[in-house]
Protein backbone atom coordinates (compact mmCIF):
# COMPACT_ATOMS: atom_id res chain seq x y z
CA UNK A 1 0.00 0.00 0.00
CA UNK A 2 1.79 3.50 -1.39
CA UNK A 3 0.17 6.14 1.00
CA UNK A 4 2.96 8.70 -0.45
CA UNK A 5 2.10 12.08 -0.93
CA UNK A 6 3.51 11.83 -5.24
CA UNK A 7 1.45 8.52 -5.09
CA UNK A 8 -1.93 9.78 -4.30
CA UNK A 9 -3.43 12.28 -7.07
CA UNK A 10 -3.30 9.32 -9.01
CA UNK A 11 -5.13 7.35 -7.05
CA UNK A 12 -7.31 9.79 -5.26
CA UNK A 13 -8.85 11.45 -8.65
CA UNK A 14 -8.98 10.17 -12.04
CA UNK A 15 -9.55 12.95 -14.63
CA UNK A 16 -13.25 13.48 -15.33
CA UNK A 17 -14.22 11.08 -17.92
CA UNK A 18 -17.61 10.79 -20.29
CA UNK A 19 -19.82 9.09 -17.91
CA UNK A 20 -21.64 7.35 -20.32
CA UNK A 21 -22.41 3.74 -19.11
CA UNK A 22 -25.45 2.78 -16.74
CA UNK A 23 -25.13 1.16 -13.39
CA UNK A 24 -27.57 -1.36 -12.31
CA UNK A 25 -30.57 -0.25 -10.48
CA UNK A 26 -34.00 -0.04 -9.94
CA UNK A 27 -35.95 2.52 -12.52
CA UNK A 28 -38.28 5.20 -10.47
CA UNK A 29 -41.14 5.88 -12.93
CA UNK A 30 -40.05 8.30 -15.74
CA UNK A 31 -43.17 10.26 -15.83
CA UNK A 32 -44.52 13.45 -14.54
CA UNK A 33 -45.17 12.69 -11.01
CA UNK A 34 -48.22 13.43 -8.71
CA UNK A 35 -49.62 17.07 -8.15
CA UNK A 36 -48.84 16.19 -4.67
CA UNK A 37 -45.37 14.67 -4.66
CA UNK A 38 -42.93 17.33 -3.70
CA UNK A 39 -39.66 16.84 -5.27
CA UNK A 40 -36.17 17.92 -4.62
CA UNK A 41 -33.18 18.55 -7.86
CA UNK A 42 -30.03 17.76 -7.83
CA UNK A 43 -27.50 18.81 -7.22
CA UNK A 44 -28.91 19.45 -3.47
CA UNK A 45 -25.74 21.92 -2.44
CA UNK A 46 -24.67 23.43 -5.70
CA UNK A 47 -21.34 24.74 -3.54
CA UNK A 48 -18.17 22.46 -2.72
CA UNK A 49 -19.10 19.68 0.02
CA UNK A 50 -16.91 16.63 -0.87
CA UNK A 51 -15.61 13.25 0.89
CA UNK A 52 -19.02 13.38 2.90
CA UNK A 53 -20.04 11.71 5.66
CA UNK A 54 -23.50 11.48 6.58
CA UNK A 55 -25.76 10.86 9.89
CA UNK A 56 -28.95 11.23 11.36
CA UNK A 57 -29.06 12.24 15.56
CA UNK A 58 -33.05 12.13 16.34
CA UNK A 59 -34.87 14.47 13.55
CA UNK A 60 -31.90 16.22 12.47
CA UNK A 61 -29.16 15.25 9.28
CA UNK A 62 -25.81 16.13 9.57
CA UNK A 63 -23.18 15.99 7.34
CA UNK A 64 -19.04 17.03 7.13
CA UNK A 65 -16.77 17.75 4.11
CA UNK A 66 -13.03 17.87 3.43
CA UNK A 67 -11.78 21.91 3.57
CA UNK A 68 -7.80 20.93 2.60
CA UNK A 69 -5.93 23.97 3.72
CA UNK A 70 -8.49 26.26 4.60
CA UNK A 71 -9.24 26.88 8.16
CA UNK A 72 -11.32 26.40 10.20
CA UNK A 73 -11.70 22.74 8.39
CA UNK A 74 -13.91 20.07 8.17
CA UNK A 75 -17.37 21.98 8.33
CA UNK A 76 -20.14 20.23 9.76
CA UNK A 77 -23.56 20.57 7.73
CA UNK A 78 -27.16 20.18 9.22
CA UNK A 79 -30.70 19.57 7.81
CA UNK A 80 -33.18 18.42 8.61
CA UNK A 81 -34.60 17.05 5.25
CA UNK A 82 -31.59 16.07 3.67
CA UNK A 83 -32.56 18.29 1.23
CA UNK A 84 -31.92 22.31 2.50
CA UNK A 85 -28.32 22.49 4.31
CA UNK A 86 -26.74 24.98 6.51
CA UNK A 87 -23.32 25.32 7.63
CA UNK A 88 -23.14 24.76 11.63
CA UNK A 89 -19.84 25.13 12.74
CA UNK A 90 -16.07 23.41 11.87
CA UNK A 91 -15.18 20.19 13.99
CA UNK A 92 -11.26 21.41 13.51
CA UNK A 93 -11.01 25.06 14.95
CA UNK A 94 -7.42 25.72 13.52
CA UNK A 95 -5.07 23.39 11.36
CA UNK A 96 -2.17 23.57 14.38
CA UNK A 97 -0.85 20.49 12.10
CA UNK A 98 2.31 22.71 11.83
CA UNK A 99 3.89 26.11 10.23
CA UNK A 100 3.30 25.32 6.71
CA UNK A 101 -0.84 25.63 7.63
CA UNK A 102 0.25 29.29 9.07
CA UNK A 103 1.87 30.50 5.46
CA UNK A 104 4.74 30.75 8.22
CA UNK A 105 7.85 29.38 5.67
CA UNK A 106 5.67 26.91 3.84
CA UNK A 107 2.23 26.45 2.72
CA UNK A 108 -0.11 23.83 3.44
CA UNK A 109 -2.06 23.97 -0.21
CA UNK A 110 -3.63 20.43 -1.07
CA UNK A 111 -2.97 19.22 2.40
CA UNK A 112 -4.68 19.31 5.44
CA UNK A 113 -8.49 17.99 6.01
CA UNK A 114 -9.14 15.55 3.31
CA UNK A 115 -11.49 12.92 3.71
CA UNK A 116 -12.97 12.44 7.32
CA UNK A 117 -15.14 10.85 9.17
CA UNK A 118 -17.97 12.63 11.47
CA UNK A 119 -19.98 10.43 14.44
CA UNK A 120 -22.30 10.53 17.16
CA UNK A 121 -21.76 8.58 20.15
CA UNK A 122 -25.32 8.04 22.38
CA UNK A 123 -23.97 6.74 25.26
CA UNK A 124 -21.84 10.38 26.23
CA UNK A 125 -23.67 12.55 23.84
CA UNK A 126 -20.77 13.41 22.12
CA UNK A 127 -20.14 13.89 18.43
CA UNK A 128 -16.63 12.52 17.01
CA UNK A 129 -14.65 13.92 14.17
CA UNK A 130 -12.01 11.54 12.64
CA UNK A 131 -8.80 12.54 10.25
CA UNK A 132 -5.43 11.85 9.31
CA UNK A 133 -3.09 14.64 8.58
CA UNK A 134 0.19 14.53 5.94
CA UNK A 135 -0.48 10.50 6.10
CA UNK A 136 1.77 11.18 9.62
CA UNK A 137 -1.12 10.87 12.19
CA UNK A 138 -4.94 10.61 12.68
CA UNK A 139 -6.55 13.74 14.96
CA UNK A 140 -9.74 13.10 17.12
CA UNK A 141 -12.29 16.01 17.62
CA UNK A 142 -15.31 15.88 20.03
CA UNK A 143 -18.07 18.65 21.05
CA UNK A 144 -21.25 17.76 22.99
CA UNK A 145 -22.78 20.41 19.79
CA UNK A 146 -22.13 20.93 16.61
CA UNK A 147 -21.65 24.17 16.73
CA UNK A 148 -18.78 23.89 19.27
CA UNK A 149 -16.43 24.71 20.89
CA UNK A 150 -14.98 21.35 19.85
CA UNK A 151 -11.67 20.11 21.29
CA UNK A 152 -9.10 17.60 20.62
CA UNK A 153 -9.39 14.43 22.12
CA UNK A 154 -6.22 12.91 21.32
CA UNK A 155 -3.44 11.84 18.20
CA UNK A 156 -3.01 8.37 17.55
CA UNK A 157 0.03 7.58 15.66
CA UNK A 158 -1.37 5.40 13.01
CA UNK A 159 -2.75 7.55 10.09
CA UNK A 160 -6.05 6.04 9.13
CA UNK A 161 -6.64 7.42 5.41
CA UNK A 162 -9.92 8.35 4.17
CA UNK A 163 -11.40 6.69 7.44
CA UNK A 164 -14.80 6.30 8.48
CA UNK A 165 -15.69 5.83 12.24
CA UNK A 166 -18.46 3.54 12.99
CA UNK A 167 -20.17 3.59 16.84
CA UNK A 168 -21.24 -0.22 17.78
CA UNK A 169 -23.99 -0.77 19.20
CA UNK A 170 -22.34 -2.38 21.88
CA UNK A 171 -20.29 1.47 22.15
CA UNK A 172 -17.07 -0.19 20.87
CA UNK A 173 -15.58 2.65 18.23
CA UNK A 174 -14.03 0.81 14.88
CA UNK A 175 -12.44 2.97 12.49
CA UNK A 176 -12.01 1.60 8.65
CA UNK A 177 -9.85 3.04 6.41
CA UNK A 178 -7.10 2.35 3.38
CA UNK A 179 -6.33 2.56 0.14
CA UNK A 180 -7.02 -0.73 -2.05
CA UNK A 181 -5.84 -2.79 0.91
CA UNK A 182 -8.54 -1.93 3.84
CA UNK A 183 -7.89 -1.85 7.00
CA UNK A 184 -10.41 -1.86 10.48
CA UNK A 185 -8.83 -0.60 13.72
CA UNK A 186 -10.30 -0.99 17.49
CA UNK A 187 -10.23 2.10 19.81
CA UNK A 188 -9.89 2.05 23.61
CA UNK A 189 -13.08 2.96 25.25
CA UNK A 190 -12.34 6.31 25.74
CA UNK A 191 -10.93 6.58 22.07
CA UNK A 192 -7.71 7.66 22.87
CA UNK A 193 -5.83 4.86 21.45
CA UNK A 194 -5.89 1.83 18.88
CA UNK A 195 -6.42 -1.26 20.73
CA UNK A 196 -5.94 -3.48 17.64
CA UNK A 197 -5.49 -2.71 13.62
CA UNK A 198 -6.04 -5.51 11.14
CA UNK A 199 -6.32 -6.24 7.14
CA UNK A 200 -9.95 -7.06 5.91
CA UNK A 201 -9.82 -6.75 2.48
CA UNK A 202 -7.45 -5.99 -1.03
CA UNK A 203 -8.97 -4.74 -3.86
CA UNK A 204 -9.08 -6.88 -6.47
CA UNK A 205 -6.66 -5.42 -9.78
CA UNK A 206 -9.47 -5.84 -11.90
CA UNK A 207 -11.58 -3.22 -9.61
CA UNK A 208 -8.42 -1.03 -9.71
CA UNK A 209 -8.14 1.61 -6.99
CA UNK A 210 -10.92 1.33 -3.24
CA UNK A 211 -10.80 4.29 -0.85
CA UNK A 212 -13.72 6.63 1.06
CA UNK A 213 -14.22 4.34 3.89
CA UNK A 214 -17.49 4.93 5.48
CA UNK A 215 -18.40 2.01 8.51
CA UNK A 216 -21.79 1.00 8.97
CA UNK A 217 -23.70 -1.90 11.03
CA UNK A 218 -26.91 -2.33 9.60
CA UNK A 219 -29.23 -5.66 10.74
CA UNK A 220 -26.26 -7.29 12.28
CA UNK A 221 -23.91 -6.88 9.61
CA UNK A 222 -21.26 -4.92 8.84
CA UNK A 223 -20.84 -3.00 5.89
CA UNK A 224 -17.55 -0.67 4.62
CA UNK A 225 -18.82 1.96 1.38
CA UNK A 226 -15.97 2.72 -0.82
CA UNK A 227 -15.55 4.57 -3.93
CA UNK A 228 -13.70 4.09 -6.64
CA UNK A 229 -12.07 7.34 -7.61
CA UNK A 230 -13.49 8.81 -9.86
CA UNK A 231 -16.24 6.78 -11.18
CA UNK A 232 -17.49 4.40 -8.64
CA UNK A 233 -19.11 2.71 -5.72
CA UNK A 234 -18.59 -0.09 -4.19
CA UNK A 235 -19.38 -2.05 -0.83
CA UNK A 236 -17.92 -4.79 1.65
CA UNK A 237 -20.52 -6.72 3.86
CA UNK A 238 -19.12 -9.37 7.02
CA UNK A 239 -21.58 -10.97 9.09
CA UNK A 240 -18.78 -12.24 11.06
CA UNK A 241 -17.63 -9.25 12.64
CA UNK A 242 -16.26 -5.64 12.27
CA UNK A 243 -13.02 -7.85 11.02
CA UNK A 244 -14.34 -9.77 8.44
CA UNK A 245 -13.93 -11.51 6.30
CA UNK A 246 -15.65 -9.50 3.40
CA UNK A 247 -17.79 -10.00 0.39
CA UNK A 248 -18.01 -7.24 -2.38
CA UNK A 249 -20.22 -5.79 -4.58
CA UNK A 250 -20.35 -3.19 -6.95
CA UNK A 251 -23.21 -0.53 -6.40
CA UNK A 252 -22.44 2.11 -9.18
CA UNK A 253 -19.76 2.34 -12.03
CA UNK A 254 -20.36 5.33 -14.44
CA UNK A 255 -23.02 6.14 -13.50
CA UNK A 256 -24.75 9.72 -15.55
CA UNK A 257 -24.95 12.36 -12.62
CA UNK A 258 -27.46 15.20 -12.30
CA UNK A 259 -24.93 18.22 -13.39
CA UNK A 260 -24.49 18.41 -17.19
CA UNK A 261 -20.95 18.18 -17.51
CA UNK A 262 -19.94 16.85 -14.26
CA UNK A 263 -19.06 13.41 -13.46
CA UNK A 264 -20.05 10.16 -11.79
CA UNK A 265 -21.67 11.04 -8.20
CA UNK A 266 -19.20 8.90 -5.50
CA UNK A 267 -17.45 8.68 -2.40
CA UNK A 268 -20.01 9.88 -0.06
CA UNK A 269 -22.15 8.18 2.88
CA UNK A 270 -25.80 6.51 3.40
CA UNK A 271 -28.53 7.54 6.14
CA UNK A 272 -31.60 6.66 6.89
CA UNK A 273 -34.85 8.34 7.56
CA UNK A 274 -36.87 8.64 10.66
CA UNK A 275 -39.40 6.63 8.92
CA UNK A 276 -36.75 3.51 7.54
CA UNK A 277 -36.25 4.91 4.08
CA UNK A 278 -32.16 4.96 3.17
CA UNK A 279 -30.41 7.52 1.25
CA UNK A 280 -27.22 7.58 -0.73
CA UNK A 281 -25.44 11.27 -0.22
CA UNK A 282 -22.95 11.39 -2.89
CA UNK A 283 -20.73 14.05 -4.48
CA UNK A 284 -20.52 14.80 -8.07
CA UNK A 285 -16.51 16.33 -9.72
CA UNK A 286 -17.95 19.77 -11.25
CA UNK A 287 -15.60 22.24 -11.81
CA UNK A 288 -14.39 24.74 -11.92
CA UNK A 289 -16.83 24.92 -8.97
CA UNK A 290 -15.62 21.92 -6.93
CA UNK A 291 -17.46 18.81 -6.04
CA UNK A 292 -21.03 19.25 -5.38
CA UNK A 293 -23.22 17.02 -3.25
CA UNK A 294 -26.28 14.82 -4.58
CA UNK A 295 -28.73 12.69 -3.02
CA UNK A 296 -30.83 9.63 -4.24
CA UNK A 297 -32.73 7.04 -2.58
CA UNK A 298 -31.62 3.63 -1.95
CA UNK A 299 -33.68 0.58 -1.21
CA UNK A 300 -32.08 -2.98 -0.18
CA UNK A 301 -31.98 -6.30 -1.90
CA UNK A 302 -33.27 -9.65 -0.16
CA UNK A 303 -29.80 -10.44 1.43
CA UNK A 304 -28.64 -7.09 2.26
CA UNK A 305 -26.79 -5.09 -0.68
CA UNK A 306 -27.71 -1.67 -1.36
CA UNK A 307 -29.23 -0.56 -4.53
CA UNK A 308 -28.95 3.26 -5.42
CA UNK A 309 -32.94 4.01 -6.99
CA UNK A 310 -32.31 5.44 -10.87
CA UNK A 311 -34.44 7.55 -13.01
CA UNK A 312 -33.83 6.92 -16.81
CA UNK A 313 -30.53 4.79 -16.10
CA UNK A 314 -29.19 7.54 -14.49
CA UNK A 315 -28.92 9.34 -11.16
CA UNK A 316 -31.79 11.36 -11.05
CA UNK A 317 -32.07 15.34 -11.10
CA UNK A 318 -35.40 15.07 -9.50
CA UNK A 319 -36.74 12.84 -7.02
CA UNK A 320 -39.44 12.79 -4.58
CA UNK A 321 -38.84 14.75 -1.48
CA UNK A 322 -37.59 12.37 1.67
CA UNK A 323 -40.77 12.14 4.03
CA UNK A 324 -39.27 13.55 7.16
CA UNK A 325 -41.26 15.37 10.16
CA UNK A 326 -41.59 19.08 9.75
CA UNK A 327 -38.82 20.62 10.08
CA UNK A 328 -38.68 23.15 13.34
CA UNK A 329 -37.42 25.94 11.96
CA UNK A 330 -36.04 27.04 8.25
CA UNK A 331 -32.28 26.70 7.84
CA UNK A 332 -29.76 29.52 7.47
CA UNK A 333 -29.22 30.06 3.57
CA UNK A 334 -25.37 29.78 2.28
CA UNK A 335 -25.60 33.05 0.19
CA UNK A 336 -27.13 36.29 0.63
CA UNK A 337 -26.03 39.03 2.86
CA UNK A 338 -23.17 39.35 5.39
CA UNK A 339 -22.52 43.06 7.31
CA UNK A 340 -19.76 41.02 9.70
CA UNK A 341 -21.72 42.43 12.82
CA UNK A 342 -21.74 40.07 15.98
CA UNK A 343 -18.00 39.21 17.30
CA UNK A 344 -17.10 36.67 15.18
CA UNK A 345 -17.42 35.46 11.51
CA UNK A 346 -20.36 32.72 10.30
CA UNK A 347 -19.50 29.48 9.69
CA UNK A 348 -19.54 29.55 5.67
CA UNK A 349 -16.34 31.59 6.49
CA UNK A 350 -13.17 30.11 5.79
CA UNK A 351 -9.49 31.35 5.84
CA UNK A 352 -6.82 30.76 3.06
CA UNK A 353 -4.57 28.80 5.80
CA UNK A 354 -4.67 29.84 9.73
CA UNK A 355 -5.26 33.92 10.34
CA UNK A 356 -2.79 36.16 12.05
CA UNK A 357 -6.02 36.70 14.57
CA UNK A 358 -4.33 40.04 15.99
CA UNK A 359 -4.52 41.44 12.31
CA UNK A 360 -8.82 41.44 11.57
CA UNK A 361 -11.92 42.01 13.63
CA UNK A 362 -15.26 42.07 13.02
CA UNK A 363 -17.90 44.34 14.42
CA UNK A 364 -19.53 46.94 12.47
CA UNK A 365 -18.02 45.58 8.89
CA UNK A 366 -14.96 43.22 8.67
CA UNK A 367 -11.61 44.82 8.95
CA UNK A 368 -8.49 43.23 7.58
CA UNK A 369 -5.42 44.99 8.50
CA UNK A 370 -2.76 43.68 6.46
CA UNK A 371 -0.36 40.75 7.58
CA UNK A 372 2.35 40.20 4.84
CA UNK A 373 4.28 42.10 2.62
CA UNK A 374 4.52 40.43 -0.39
CA UNK A 375 3.63 40.39 -4.20
CA UNK A 376 2.23 37.22 -4.50
CA UNK A 377 -1.58 36.58 -3.03
CA UNK A 378 -0.88 33.10 -2.37
CA UNK A 379 1.65 33.62 0.25
CA UNK A 380 -0.59 36.91 2.02
CA UNK A 381 -2.34 35.96 5.11
CA UNK A 382 -5.81 36.62 5.88
CA UNK A 383 -7.35 35.86 3.01
CA UNK A 384 -10.94 35.32 3.47
CA UNK A 385 -13.33 33.04 1.15
CA UNK A 386 -16.40 32.61 0.59
CA UNK A 387 -17.68 29.12 -1.90
CA UNK A 388 -19.20 29.93 -4.62
CA UNK A 389 -22.98 29.12 -5.59
CA UNK A 390 -23.55 27.23 -8.63
CA UNK A 391 -24.59 27.13 -11.17
CA UNK A 392 -23.82 31.06 -11.29
CA UNK A 393 -23.40 33.49 -8.63
CA UNK A 394 -22.42 36.93 -8.25
CA UNK A 395 -20.66 38.58 -5.12
CA UNK A 396 -20.27 42.25 -4.48
CA UNK A 397 -18.19 43.54 -1.69
CA UNK A 398 -18.49 47.46 -0.32
CA UNK A 399 -14.91 48.35 0.69
CA UNK A 400 -13.95 51.71 2.66
CA UNK A 401 -9.93 51.88 1.49
CA UNK A 402 -9.49 54.85 3.12
CA UNK A 403 -6.81 53.31 5.53
CA UNK A 404 -4.62 51.82 2.74
CA UNK A 405 -1.26 52.86 2.43
CA UNK A 406 1.51 52.69 -0.24
CA UNK A 407 1.68 49.49 -1.78
CA UNK A 408 -1.41 47.84 -0.05
CA UNK A 409 -3.25 45.82 -2.49
CA UNK A 410 -7.20 45.06 -1.34
CA UNK A 411 -10.20 43.53 -3.35
CA UNK A 412 -11.99 40.07 -4.40
CA UNK A 413 -10.70 37.57 -6.29
CA UNK A 414 -11.68 34.11 -7.71
CA UNK A 415 -9.35 32.04 -5.96
CA UNK A 416 -7.43 28.82 -6.99
CA UNK A 417 -4.57 27.18 -8.65
CA UNK A 418 -5.13 30.05 -11.46
CA UNK A 419 -6.52 32.90 -10.26
CA UNK A 420 -7.86 36.78 -11.26
CA UNK A 421 -9.03 39.75 -8.92
CA UNK A 422 -10.58 43.30 -9.25
CA UNK A 423 -9.29 45.34 -6.31
CA UNK A 424 -7.68 48.48 -5.22
CA UNK A 425 -3.99 49.16 -5.85
CA UNK A 426 -2.53 52.33 -3.99
CA UNK A 427 0.62 53.63 -4.81
CA UNK A 428 2.17 57.14 -4.64
CA UNK A 429 -0.69 58.22 -2.47
CA UNK A 430 -2.96 57.38 -5.69
CA UNK A 431 -5.63 54.75 -5.66
CA UNK A 432 -6.61 52.59 -8.57
CA UNK A 433 -9.26 49.88 -9.21
CA UNK A 434 -7.72 47.15 -11.17
CA UNK A 435 -8.20 43.43 -12.50
CA UNK A 436 -5.55 40.95 -12.28
CA UNK A 437 -5.08 37.90 -13.98
CA UNK A 438 -2.31 35.57 -13.90
CA UNK A 439 -2.07 34.37 -11.01
CA UNK A 440 -1.16 30.39 -11.28
CA UNK A 441 0.33 27.83 -9.42
CA UNK A 442 2.56 24.51 -10.45
CA UNK A 443 1.24 20.91 -9.87
CA UNK A 444 3.68 21.22 -6.89
CA UNK A 445 1.20 24.01 -5.79
CA UNK A 446 4.02 26.83 -5.94
CA UNK A 447 3.32 30.21 -7.39
CA UNK A 448 4.60 29.95 -11.18
CA UNK A 449 2.89 33.79 -11.76
CA UNK A 450 1.74 36.32 -9.34
CA UNK A 451 -0.29 38.39 -11.82
CA UNK A 452 -0.83 41.06 -14.81
CA UNK A 453 -2.85 44.12 -14.64
CA UNK A 454 -5.09 43.55 -17.25
CA UNK A 455 -8.10 46.94 -16.92
CA UNK A 456 -7.21 49.86 -14.30
CA UNK A 457 -9.63 53.19 -13.40
CA UNK A 458 -8.43 56.18 -11.27
CA UNK A 459 -10.92 55.95 -7.86
CA UNK A 460 -11.26 58.73 -5.51
CA UNK A 461 -13.10 59.17 -2.10
CA UNK A 462 -12.51 56.33 0.19
CA UNK A 463 -15.23 53.94 -0.71
CA UNK A 464 -15.75 51.58 -3.74
CA UNK A 465 -17.98 48.54 -4.67
CA UNK A 466 -16.35 45.51 -5.98
CA UNK A 467 -18.03 42.78 -8.52
CA UNK A 468 -17.18 39.24 -9.36
CA UNK A 469 -19.58 37.45 -11.23
CA UNK A 470 -19.17 33.67 -11.67
CA UNK A 471 -20.45 31.13 -14.17
CA UNK A 472 -19.20 27.39 -12.20
CA UNK A 473 -21.09 24.66 -14.75
CA UNK A 474 -18.74 22.44 -15.95
CA UNK A 475 -17.44 22.91 -19.44
CA UNK A 476 -16.41 26.04 -22.01
CA UNK A 477 -16.23 28.88 -21.42
CA UNK A 478 -16.41 28.70 -17.54
CA UNK A 479 -16.25 33.09 -17.58
CA UNK A 480 -15.35 35.25 -14.21
CA UNK A 481 -15.91 38.56 -14.90
CA UNK A 482 -15.49 41.88 -12.62
CA UNK A 483 -17.08 45.29 -12.68
CA UNK A 484 -17.09 48.13 -10.56
CA UNK A 485 -19.04 50.98 -8.86
CA UNK A 486 -18.52 54.11 -7.06
CA UNK A 487 -22.05 54.86 -6.14
CA UNK A 488 -23.36 50.89 -5.29
CA UNK A 489 -25.82 51.41 -8.27
CA UNK A 490 -24.17 51.70 -11.20
CA UNK A 491 -21.25 49.00 -12.06
CA UNK A 492 -18.48 49.37 -15.00
CA UNK A 493 -17.11 46.76 -16.09
CA UNK A 494 -13.37 46.05 -15.84
CA UNK A 495 -11.32 43.91 -18.24
CA UNK A 496 -11.74 40.72 -20.06
CA UNK A 497 -13.43 37.68 -19.00
CA UNK A 498 -11.71 35.58 -16.73
CA UNK A 499 -12.04 31.73 -17.73
CA UNK A 500 -11.31 29.45 -14.85
CA UNK A 501 -9.70 26.04 -14.46
CA UNK A 502 -11.21 23.09 -14.57
CA UNK A 503 -8.37 21.07 -13.58
CA UNK A 504 -9.71 18.07 -10.24
CA UNK A 505 -5.63 18.58 -8.91
CA UNK A 506 -6.64 21.22 -6.42
CA UNK A 507 -9.76 19.37 -5.38
CA UNK A 508 -10.86 22.49 -4.06
CA UNK A 509 -13.23 24.63 -6.09
CA UNK A 510 -12.95 28.50 -7.00
CA UNK A 511 -13.91 30.43 -4.13
CA UNK A 512 -14.63 34.40 -3.74
CA UNK A 513 -11.63 35.44 -1.94
CA UNK A 514 -11.20 38.65 0.10
CA UNK A 515 -7.91 40.13 0.75
CA UNK A 516 -5.26 42.64 1.70
CA UNK A 517 -1.90 42.46 1.90
CA UNK A 518 1.31 44.57 1.60
CA UNK A 519 4.02 45.00 -0.74
CA UNK A 520 5.52 47.88 1.22
CA UNK A 521 5.80 47.58 4.99
CA UNK A 522 2.66 46.92 7.04
CA UNK A 523 -0.10 48.91 8.98
CA UNK A 524 -2.80 49.40 6.63
CA UNK A 525 -6.44 48.83 6.62
CA UNK A 526 -9.51 47.63 4.47
CA UNK A 527 -12.81 47.39 6.11
CA UNK A 528 -15.89 45.81 4.37
CA UNK A 529 -19.29 46.53 5.70
CA UNK A 530 -21.29 44.48 3.30
CA UNK A 531 -20.48 40.93 1.17
CA UNK A 532 -23.42 39.62 -0.48
CA UNK A 533 -23.67 36.34 -2.95
CA UNK A 534 -27.00 36.49 -5.42
CA UNK A 535 -27.92 34.36 -7.65
CA UNK A 536 -29.74 35.09 -10.84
Amino acid sequence: MNLSWSHQPLTRRRTLAAATGLAAGALLPTGPAPAAAAQYTNPVIWQDFADIDVMRVGDTYYASASTMHYSPGAPVLRSYDLVNWEIAGHAVPALDFGAKYDLNGSRGYVRGIWASSLAYRPSNRTFYWLGQIDFARTYVYTATAVEGPWSRLTTISTPYYDAGLLVDTDDTLYVAYGNTTISVAQLSRDGRTQVRTQEVFRTPSSVGTLEGARFYKINGQYYIFLTRPANGQYILKSSSGPFGPYTMRQVLLDLRGPIPGGGVPHQGGLVRTQSGAWYYMAFVDAYPGGRMPALAPVTWTADGWPVVQLVDGAWGTTYPRPAVPTPPRQVTPMTGVDTFDGTSLKPRWEWNHNPDNTRWSVGNGLTLRTATVTHDLYWARNTLTHRIQGPTSTATVQLDHSAMRDGDRAGLALLRDSSAWIGLKRDGGATRVVTVTGLTMDGNWNTTGTGTEVASAPVSGGRVWLRANADIRPGAPRPGTFSYSTDGITFTRLGPAFSMGNDWRFFMGYRFALFNHATQALGGAVRVTRFEVSTP
